[in-house]
């Protein structure tokens, strides 16, 4: 059987993410010492502590959450793989794909980078991005019933002087915009005349839009220090919603422009079921279960098997 696996993005933190895999799986547990050991007490604690303990404040941080997030991904990835006492070859892993952040889980998993130097690449992603938002007053909001035409239409007549653009189409009926706290304030207005629910997101700053050109920059330099490998299966692009190409200039300048650009999850998904036979099997690594929600907005015969947590054996 093929498989497909899909990664988690930032928002899937929770306190306690990861640890029944670390307890149920050397494979696991080794991944969280590595992070423990590259990272050191550079987000306050060690990493392990936060994923297993928290505060949720703290986990909740961008620069904390996207390598909290990576590390259980990779890490139920390993345990996963170790209970069924399969090696990665055996999987047969045929395309991967993540979710903003998640990207670099998918990419990890397809051979672009090891897990270290991943993981210094998302830590450093984390902490641009958190710099980015606090040096701006900005937010993102939640469009629920909106298709790309409306939620560009809110942005429109929202956005006046300042910034404000799409920045994720999740699912079908699920768009999120991004830019100034004013104008997330007038599109929350304008949504509600159009007859679309607006909730705004608590999130650092408006991700996926020009205020993250800062850390674009700062991603780019790290980026051209990384050893980029061929790639092992297919990895979906969120800024194209299309396969990274072979070449690593290309699958680095993609990871540059993820930061400024919309995230096309919905796009990318509707690729992976139109590209693949039937019966290939989807798989959403922990944190959470949001992709396989996701899923079944986007293509709802498509069924995600969760790896949320080991599977108990009586």
């Amino acid at each position: 059987m093929s498989n497909i696996i899909l990664c988690p993005g930032q928002g899937a933190q929770t306190v306690s993410m990861g640890k029944l895999w670390c307890d149920a799986s050397e494979a696991a547990r080794s991944i969280f010492e590595q992070a423990d050991e590259a990272l050191g007490d550079s987000l306050g604690a060690p990493l392990s502590t936060l994923c297993f303990d928290g505060p949720a404040d703290t986990l909740n941080r961008t620069d904390v959450s996207q390598p909290a997030i990576y590390t259980a991904s990779v890490a139920c990835f390993a345990g996963w793989l170790d209970a069924e006492n399969m090696t990665k070859n055996e999987l047969n892993m045929i395309a991967t794909a993540g979710l903003s952040l998640g990207e670099y889980t998918a990419l990890h998993l397809a051979g672009a980078f090891s897990f270290v130097d991943g993981l210094k690449l998302v830590a450093l992603r984390g902490k641009a991005m958190q710099e980015a938002a606090e040096a701006a007053d900005s937010s993102m909001v939640a469009l629920i019933g909106a298709d790309e035409e409306s939620a560009n239409a809110v942005c429109d007549k929202a956005r006046e002087n300042d910034i404000l653009v799409a920045a994720n189409f999740n699912a079908p009926g699920q768009v999120v915009i991004s830019g100034s706290a004013a104008a997330c304030d007038r599109a929350e207005t304008i949504a509600s005349e159009m007859k679309l629910r607006a909730t705004r997101l608590s999130v650092a700053g408006a991700f996926h839009s020009p205020f993250m050109k800062p850390a674009a920059v700062e991603l780019a330099e790290a980026l051209a220090a990384t050893p980029i490998e061929t790639l092992s299966c297919t990895v979906m692009s969120n800024v194209t919603a299309k396969p990274h190409e072979a070449d690593s200039d290309s699958i680095r300048q993609r990871l540059v422009d993820q930061l400024t650009s919309p995230v096309r999850w919905a796009a990318c998904c509707e690729y992976l079921v139109q590209n693949n036979e039937e019966g290939t099997q989807f798989h959403e690594l922990a944190p959470g279960k949001t992709l396989g929600g996701m899923m079944r907005r986007i293509h709802k015969p498509t069924k995600v098997q969760g790896h949320n947590e080991p599977i108990a054996v009586s």
